[in-house]
């Protein structure tokens, strides 16, 4: 999964990580 954060760096990064936290997410 982070792999997919550092690779969705900036906006969309960020709200993907909002989005992975909710679901229970590290």
């Amino acid at each position: 999964m982070k792999v997919l954060v550092t690779g969705g760096a900036g906006y969309i990064g960020s709200h993907v990580v909002s989005l992975l936290i909710e679901k229970g997410y590290e």
